[in-house]
C-alpha cells in the first residue's frame, strides 16, 4: 500500500474531467487537482462547468486536492489585472471544499532579487486573503518564474512567516532551473511547509527539459519519496508529467510510494 496519498492534475489525462476522472480511478489514483477545464484555465471558465467537474469527481470517488490556477504567472506589472480573479479561484475553492490555491511568483526578470520586496508583498497580501476563507497558498516553484529554485524558496519562506502560506514543491522544474533537487535542495526548506508536491521527471539537453517516465529521468524519486515519508510529510503527491506515457508514470509512483528503496 502506498505511503501517501497520490492525485494528479486531470488534464494530464484529458481535457475533458469526466474522462481524466474515470482513468485516474481506474489507476489507482485518489486525488485531484484542477488546473484546466476543456483547455482553459480555472480563471476562464464559468460556475456551472466547474460544477459539472466537480460531480464527475465526485463520482469516482475522486478528492479535490487544490485548484491549480495561474495566479502570479503573470508580470508583476499584469498584477493589478489578474488580481481580480482572486475571489474567483477562491470561491472555487470554497465551493469544491479544496484546501489549497497555487499560485506563483511572477514571471521571471533579468534580477529576481530587484523583484523580491514587491513578491513579498503580493504573497503576504495573498496568504492574509486566503486565511479569511480558510484556504492555504501554496506556492509553487517554477523555471519561469521569480522562484524556480528550493533556494530561492527559502528566502521566500523566511520572509513570509504565514501558516497561510505554504509551498508546492516541484523537483523538476527546481533541476531545469540548475539546482540538484535531491538531496541538496529538498535540505533546504522547511518541509513543516510544504502542502503538495508534484511529480515529473526529465533528463537535459543543454538548458532544455527532456521528459521522462517518473523515475527515469535525472531526479532522484525514490529518495525523494522516502524523505518525505521520514520527514512525516501527510499531503500528496500529485502527478503533473508532460511525458506521453502517463500510465506508466501512474505505474512508477505508486511503486515508489509503496515502500522505501532497500
Amino acid at each position: 500500500m502506498p505511503r501517501f496519498r497520490l492525485g494528479a492534475a486531470t488534464d494530464v489525462f484529458s481535457p475533458d474531467v469526466a474522462t481524466a476522472a474515470s482513468e485516474m480511478r481506474r489507476l489507482g489514483l485518489h486525488g485531484a487537482e484542477l488546473r484546466t477545464i476543456e483547455g482553459r484555465s480555472v480563471l476562464e471558465v464559468r460556475r456551472d462547468e466547474i460544477t459539472r467537474a466537480l460531480s464527475a469527481l465526485s463520482d469516482h470517488g475522486l478528492e479535490l486536492v487544490a485548484i491549480a490556477s495561474p495566479l502570479l504567472k503573470c508580470s508583476l506589472d499584469e498584477w493589478t489585472t489578474q488580481s481580480h480573479h482572486v475571489n474567483h479561484v477562491f470561491d472555487i475553492a470554497n465551493i469544491a471544499g479544496a484546501r489549497i490555491v497555487r499560485a506563483f511568483s511572477g514571471l521571471r526578470v533579468a534580477d529576481p532579487a530587484s523583484a523580491f520586496e514587491r513578491v513579498v508583498d503580493i504573497l503576504q497580501e495573498l496568504a492574509d486573503r486566503a486565511g479569511h476563507r480558510g484556504l492555504i497558498i501554496g506556492i509553487e516553484n517554477d523555471r519561469a518564474c521569480n522562484v524556480s529554485t528550493a533556494q530561492e524558496m527559502a528566502g521566500l519562506l523566511a520572509a513570509i512567516d504565514h501558516s497561510n502560506l505554504q509551498v508546492v514543491w516541484d523537483p523538476a522544474s527546481a533541476y531545469i532551473s540548475g539546482e540538484k533537487p535531491f538531496p541538496s535542495g529538498y535540505q533546504m526548506l522547511d518541509a513543516r511547509r510544504i502542502a503538495l508536491v508534484h511529480a515529473k521527471d526529465c533528463t537535459l539537453e543543454g538548458h532544455k527539459p527532456v521528459w521522462e517516465p517518473l523515475g527515469d529521468g535525472d531526479i532522484d524519486w525514490q529518495g525523494q519519496i522516502d524523505a518525505l515519508a521520514e520527514d512525516g510529510y501527510s499531503g500528496f503527491i500529485n502527478l503533473e508529467t508532460y511525458w506521453t506515457g502517463v500510465r506508466e508514470c501512474v505505474r512508477n509512483l505508486i511503486r515508489m510510494a509503496g515502500s522505501p528503496a532497500l
